[in-house]
């Protein structure tokens, strides 16, 4: 039998045999089923959406921002506009 301890927030960290047998992944759907007492965790379904099965997936090696630039050109600097002293 294996165990997990439940954190303030409601968190359970399942345990690596589990997480490898399932092919459990950060961000992978979690079904949860009350029956006869007991919990019963299954794998979620796949994602119907093509981008939402690609989520996590994308490693770019550098931040977005970044390759949007690179892409579009630089963004259009936006000036502060100046603080001015309060009249009283």
């Amino acid at each position: 039998m294996m165990k997990s301890t439940m954190s303030s927030k409601g968190q359970l960290t399942v345990p690596i045999e589990l997480r490898e047998k399932l092919g459990l992944e950060a961000g992978t759907v979690i079904q949860f089923e009350f029956r006869d007492g007991a919990i019963l965790m299954r794998k979620g379904a796949q994602a119907d959406h093509p981008v939402d099965r690609l989520f996590g997936h994308l490693h770019l090696g550098k931040p977005v921002d970044e390759i949007l630039d690179q892409m579009r050109g630089p963004r259009p600097v936006v000036r502060k506009k100046k603080a001015t002293a309060r009249h009283r």
